[in-house]
C-alpha cells in the first residue's frame, strides 16, 4: 500500500516534467554557484597551507626579532654556543630580469629534519646546492618564467609552490646583500635538557609558536569572504526558484493527497513520503549542482590565482583538486536549501483537512494582511541595516548592512509593485487597460519571488558594478599621479647600481631612487621607503590628508608619511609620532592613498633612510625625461652602460601592467555577476511558464469577448516589459545603496582604502536591455504557447467545475 502510494505521488513529475525540470535545476544552479566558490576557497586556502608549510617552515618553532626586520648573525651563533639546535634563514624577493621571485636561503647541514620540504636529500644532491655559484630549486613554472638566472644552474622539484626558490643562505645572503644578517631561526624540536632560557640569551628575539595561519591566509579573509557573500547571493537567489517549484507541486497533488487520506493513508505516512520525495530530488540536484560547480570553479580559479597574485602577492596552483570539504558542503546546502524551501509547504500538508479542495492557484494568492506583514518584515530590516551601518564596526557589520539591505528592499518589492498596479489601473480609462492593471496585479504573488530574484541580481549589478567603475577611474587617476617618472630601472646588484648613478646624470633632468627596507612599526611588519626631496613627488604624489609644511619635514628627515591603510588603524594619526625601527621616531604629516596593497607602508626622506638603515638596497629607480626621449634612453642604457632590456621598463608599460592587473582582479566578480543574473532570468522564465499552465481560467473569458489570442499574447509581453521596468527602477537606489556599502563600509574593513562614489548611468542603461532581453526571452516559451493555444481548450474551461 505504502509503495503504491508512493509511486502514485512520484507520478505528478512524469506528466510534468518541466516543472521537475525546473526543480532539479533550481536547486542544481543554486548548489553550483555555492560549491564552486567554496572549492575555489578551499584551493586557495590549501595553497596558502602547502606553500607556509614548506617555505615558512610553520610546522616548527620560530624566533624571530621584536623589532626591526633582521637578526645579527652574533647571536645566531651565541645560541649555537648555549646548546641550542638551530637553524638560520635568510628570505626575501630577488628580481631575476622582470621575474620577481621569493628567495629563501637555508643552511641545508642545520635545517630540522621535521621541516616539511628538504630541497637536496643526498649528498651528490647537498654537493650540487652548496656549490659556487648557487643553484635554485623552483617548481616547473617557477623555471619556465625564469629567463635570467644571474648565473645560477635551476633544479625542479615535484609539489613546491610557484614564485619561489630555495637556495643555500650564503647566495641569499649575496644576492640580497644581508650582510649577514639573518630572517628568522628555525628551532628544532629535539633539543637537549637544560638549556639556558632563549630570552636570557637573545632578549631580542621572539618565539612565533609552530601551526600558526599563514600571512597571507590572514591577509586574504577578506578577499574569500566577499567571494563566499556572492556565492551565497546566488545560492539565495536559486532557492527562490526552488521555492515557487515545490509550492506549485505540493498545491497541484491537493487532490492526490486527499485521495490518499480517504484511501487511509495516514498523515504521517504521507509527509513521510514528500519528505522522502524532497530528500531524494535535493540529493540529485546537489549532485548535479556539485558537477556544475567544478566546471564553474575550474573556469574562475585562474581568475582567481590572477587577483590573489596582483593584490596579495598569493600563489595559488592553476588545478582544481576534489576535496570532501567543498563538494560535502554543496551536498549540505542542496539539502538544507531544499528543506527551506519545502518545509512551509510540508507543515500546511501536516495541518490539511482531509476533505481539502484542490485549488491549483492558492500557491500564487497572498492576502493582504499577509502583503503587509511582509513590508513591515522589509521596513524593519532596512532601518536595522541603517543603524549597522552607523554603529557596527568590522567586516562582517558590513556584511550584515548588505544583507539586511538586499532581503529589505526583496520583501518590499511585491507591495510596491502592487501600489503601482493599483497605481496604474486608477488612472486607466479603458475597460482592457483596467483588467490588464487588475490581472497584472492578481498575477504578482506567483511571480514576486522571480521578481524579487530580479532586484537582486539587477541590485547586485548595479552596485558591484558602480563600485568596480568607482575604483577603476580612481586608480586609473592614482597611477598618474603615483608613476610620474617616465622610465623605471632596476641595476642587478649593488656595484651595477653604483656604477649606474655615475652614468645617469648626464642623460636624465632628475633621478628619485626607489629604496626600501621592511621592519616592525606599530605591530605590523611593513615597509618603510624613502623618498628624494624632488618636485615630482611635491605636485604628484597622491596626498588625501597633509600638514602646512608636508614636504620640508620630510626633507629634513623629521616627517613621516603613512599610507591610508595604516592611518585608518586609528593608530597612526596626523601630528603624532611614530617609532619606526633602529630606535628613532618621525612625526606623521602626511596620509597618501596606496590602492592595491594590503599593508601599511611609512616613507620617510631619502637621507634619513640612507642615515638609519645604511644597508638598505640601492637598486631600483624613477627617471625623469621628456616623453619622446625615452627610446633613445632605453637604446643607450642597453647598448652604452649594458643594462638588459628585461631591467627597464617605461612609464606606458608599467601603466598597462597595472590596468592589466586591475581587470583581471575584477573579472572573477563580473563572472559571479552574469552568472547570478542568468539565475535570476531562469528564476523568472520558471515562474511565467508555471503561470502559463494556469492562465487559462483568467483569460478564456477575456478570449470569448472577442479578443484574439495573439492580443493577449501580446498583452502578456507588456506585462513582462512593465514589470521588468518597476523591478529595475526599484534596483537603481538598491544597488546604489550596496556600492556606497562596499566602497565606504567593506572595502574600508576588508582593505584598508575607501574610494569615492561616481555614477555611470550608461552602465545601467546597458545592464538594463540585458536584463529586458533576459525578461523577453523568459516570456517567449509562455507567450507562444498562449498564442498556439487550441480554441477547444479556452472553451472547455467554461465547462469544468472551477
Amino acid at each position: 500500500m505504502r509503495r503504491i502510494a508512493f509511486w502514485a505521488l512520484l507520478s505528478h513529475w512524469r506528466y510534468r516534467p518541466l516543472q521537475l525540470t525546473t526543480l532539479i535545476l533550481g536547486v542544481a544552479l543554486a548548489t553550483a554557484l555555492w560549491s564552486g566558490v567554496q572549492a575555489i576557497n578551499a584551493e586557495a586556502r590549501a595553497s596558502y597551507g602547502r606553500a607556509a608549510a614548506v617555505f615558512d617552515q610553520n610546522a616548527l618553532d620560530q624566533l624571530v626579532p621584536r623589532n626591526g626586520s633582521t637578526i645579527a648573525t652574533e647571536t645566531y651563533a651565541k645560541l649555537r654556543r648555549s646548546g641550542w639546535s638551530v637553524s638560520p634563514v635568510i628570505e626575501g624577493d630577488y628580481r631575476f630580469g622582470q621575474t620577481r621571485i621569493r628567495l629563501i636561503g637555508i643552511d641545508p647541514l642545520s635545517m630540522p629534519s621535521q621541516a616539511q620540504f628538504t630541497p637536496v636529500s643526498s649528498a651528490a644532491g647537498l654537493t650540487e646546492f652548496v656549490r659556487s655559484p648557487g643553484q635554485l630549486i623552483v617548481s616547473a613554472a617557477t623555471a619556465a618564467r625564469l629567463t635570467d638566472t644571474a648565473g645560477l644552474s635551476v633544479k625542479i622539484a615535484a609539489d613546491l609552490p610557484d614564485g619561489a626558490a630555495f637556495v643555500d643562505i650564503s647566495v641569499a645572503d649575496r644576492l640580497l646583500n644581508r650582510n649577514g644578517e639573518l630572517s628568522r631561526i628555525v628551532i628544532s624540536p629535539d633539543q637537549k635538557a637544560g638549556l639556558e632560557a632563549i630570552k636570557n640569551i637573545a632578549p631580542e628575539l621572539m618565539v612565533r609558536d609552530a601551526g600558526g595561519r599563514p600571512d597571507v591566509a590572514q591577509l586574504t579573509d577578506s578577499f574569500h569572504l566577499n567571494l563566499t557573500a556572492f556565492g551565497f547571493l546566488a545560492f539565495v537567489v536559486g532557492l527562490f526558484i526552488v521555492y515557487s517549484a515545490t509550492g506549485l507541486s505540493f498545491e497541484q497533488r491537493r487532490a492526490t493527497f486527499r485521495t490518499l487520506r480517504s484511501l487511509g493513508v495516514s498523515l504521517r505516512t504521507l509527509t513521510t513520503m514528500l519528505a522522502i520525495e524532497t530528500i531524494a530530488f535535493a540529493l540529485l540536484a546537489g549532485v548535479l549542482g556539485v558537477v556544475l560547480g567544478y566546471l564553474v570553479a575550474s573556469a574562475l580559479l585562474p581568475g582567481v590565482a590572477a587577483t590573489l597574485s596582483g593584490l596579495y602577492g598569493a600563489s595559488v596552483a592553476g588545478g582544481l583538486s576534489i576535496r570532501p570539504q567543498w563538494w560535502l558542503a554543496g551536498l549540505a546546502m542542496a539539502l538544507a536549501g531544499t528543506a527551506l524551501s519545502s518545509v512551509q509547504h510540508l507543515l500546511h500538508v501536516w495541518k490539511m483537512p482531509i476533505l481539502a479542495a484542490a485549488q491549483q492557484r492558492a500557491w500564487a494568492r497572498v492576502s493582504t494582511k499577509r502583503l503587509v506583514v511582509q513590508s513591515g518584515i522589509g521596513v524593519s530590516l532596512l532601518f536595522a541595516s541603517a543603524i549597522i551601518a552607523v554603529a557596527g564596526e568590522g567586516l562582517y557589520s558590513g556584511f550584515a548592512v548588505l544583507g539586511a539591505l538586499l532581503l529589505g528592499a526583496a520583501l518590499i518589492l511585491p507591495a510596491l509593485l502592487a501600489l503601482v498596479m493599483a497605481a496604474g489601473q486608477y488612472m486607466s480609462r479603458q475597460v482592457l487597460m483596467q483588467w490588464f492593471w487588475a490581472d497584472t496585479r492578481q498575477q504578482l504573488p506567483g511571480l514576486s519571488l522571480a521578481l524579487m530574484a530580479l532586484l537582486l541580481a539587477l541590485s547586485a549589478n548595479v552596485g558591484v558594478g558602480t563600485m568596480v567603475s568607482s575604483f577603476r577611474q580612481t586608480f586609473l587617476g592614482w597611477l598618474d599621479q603615483r608613476l610620474a617618472a617616465e622610465v623605471y630601472v632596476t641595476a642587478r646588484n649593488e656595484a651595477e647600481a653604483e656604477r649606474l648613478r655615475g652614468w645617469l646624470p648626464g642623460h636624465v633632468t632628475a633621478i628619485l631612487p626607489i629604496w626600501s627596507t621592511e621592519g616592525e612599526v606599530l605591530g605590523r611588519h611593513i615597509q618603510i621607503s624613502g623618498v628624494a626631496d624632488d618636485v615630482t613627488y611635491r605636485d604628484h604624489w597622491p596626498l588625501i590628508a597633509r600638514s602646512t609644511s608636508t614636504w620640508d619635514e620630510i626633507a629634513k628627515g623629521q616627517g613621516a608619511l603613512v599610507n591610508e591603510q595604516l592611518w585608518r588603524t586609528g593608530k597612526a594619526n596626523l601630528g603624532e609620532r611614530i617609532n619606526l625601527p633602529g630606535g628613532w621616531s618621525a612625526e606623521i604629516v602626511g596620509v597618501f592613498s596606496d590602492y592595491g596593497n594590503p599593508s601599511g607602508q611609512v616613507m620617510i626622506g631619502l637621507d634619513a633612510l640612507v642615515r638609519h638603515y645604511p644597508d638598505v638596497a640601492k637598486l631600483r629607480y624613477g627617471l625623469r625625461m621628456k616623453p619622446q626621449q625615452v627610446p633613445e634612453f632605453r637604446k643607450k642604457l642597453s647598448e652604452e652602460f649594458g643594462l638588459p632590456e628585461s631591467n627597464v621598463i617605461d612609464q606606458a608599460a608599467l601603466k598597462r601592467q597595472s590596468t592589466a592587473i586591475f581587470e583581471q582582479t575584477f573579472a572573477v566578480t563580473g563572472a559571479l555577476n552574469i552568472l547570478t543574473l542568468a539565475v535570476a532570468g531562469f528564476a523568472m522564465f520558471s515562474s511565467l511558464l508555471t503561470l502559463s499552465a494556469l492562465r487559462l481560467p483568467q483569460l478564456a473569458p477575456v478570449w470569448a469577448m472577442g479578443l484574439r489570442r495573439r492580443d493577449l499574447a501580446l498583452l502578456e509581453i507588456v506585462r513582462t516589459i512593465a514589470l521588468w521596468l518597476a523591478t529595475f527602477v526599484a534596483a537603481v537606489p538598491v544597488g546604489l545603496a550596496l556600492a556606497w556599502v562596499l566602497l565606504a563600509i567593506v572595502n574600508v574593513e576588508a582593505f584598508g582604502w575607501r574610494l569615492p562614489l561616481i555614477l555611470f548611468p550608461f552602465d545601467w542603461l546597458k545592464l538594463g536591455v540585458v536584463a529586458l532581453l533576459a525578461a523577453l526571452i523568459s516570456v517567449l516559451i509562455p507567450v507562444r504557447r498562449l498564442a498556439t493555444t487550441d480554441p477547444a481548450d479556452l472553451l472547455r474551461v467554461f465547462a469544468n467545475e472551477r
